[in-house]
């Protein structure tokens, strides 16, 4: 295992870390997680997380790239393009393009990279069967963009675990704290990480199917709570990380977990 003593992670909510609560009032998250793992094997490690929610692609690239270069990581990861998926238009060669460019960027730095693929949520989300087609076309295009640039790509979507809806939260949409934890084991085994296994494949015990009353009722709470205010948000043109900055915008000591 190459040692890494400054890991710096780039992208949207997911990089952020909703919604694993830190017990601060913030958000924990796999990047958080993978950098605990990293300050526990290498004896110290700096760590900037510069991910903002609601970002596309094009401004992660616009805003995080250059500060994310600055900072000379030997680490950095980069995950964007959910948002652009469920966006009115969609381009998954403008996206790849975009992380591809971001990778190959990162890694001319001196950085190892790593990236993940989206898994597919219609499990979690009903009306992600609109987006899967989309979902499938950007899986590919960041697989090539990751075989173009040299990153390390953990495919989530080849593992049906990784859509689980144990490891959503209540909006479907985020990882919930299980699901930061294994997408944070997956990335550890793939950098080949002291103690890190394939365990995180591992599917989950098989539970009952529930009712069809259960699951009106579900899917109609979830709406209420979720979809609505997200497509009035997204009708009128805002995002939910408007106004906001990055949880960790230097390079700061980070403690083991």
């Amino acid at each position: 295992m190459r040692p890494f003593a400054r890991y710096v992670a780039i992208g949207d909510s997911s990089t952020e870390g909703l919604d694993d609560p830190d017990g601060r009032g913030g958000y924990r998250g796999w990047a958080d997680r993978l950098a605990e793992r990293l300050a526990e094997t290498s004896g110290g490690l700096l760590y900037a997380n510069l991910a903002v929610r609601g970002r596309r692609t094009r401004r992660v690239l616009d805003e995080q790239l250059e500060p994310a270069l600055a900072m000379r990581p030997d680490l950095a990861s980069v995950f964007a393009g959910t948002n652009d998926a469920v966006a009115r238009r969609f381009d998954a060669g403008a996206v790849a393009a975009d992380v591809e460019r971001m990778q190959r960027a990162l890694a001319a730095g001196g950085a190892t990279v790593v990236s993940i693929t989206l898994p597919d949520l219609a499990a979690v989300m009903p009306m992600a069967k609109r987006i899967a087609p989309r979902v499938l076309e950007l899986n590919r295009a960041l697989r090539a963009a990751a075989r173009a640039s040299g990153a390390l790509l953990v495919d989530l979507a080849a593992h049906p675990v990784a859509a689980d809806p144990r490891l959503w939260s209540a909006d479907r949409f985020h990882a919930n704290a299980a699901g930061h934890a294994r997408i944070a084991a997956a990335l550890a085994h793939a950098l080949g990480l002291p103690g890190a296994d394939g365990s995180w494949m591992d599917a989950l015990p098989p539970l009952p199917p529930p009712g069809a009353a259960a699951r009106v009722a579900a899917e109609l709470a979830w709406a209420r709570r979720f979809l609505l205010p997200w497509l009035w948000r997204h009708l009128r043109g805002r995002s939910s990380g408007d106004g906001r900055a990055c949880k960790r915008p230097q390079l700061e000591p980070v403690a083991g977990a």
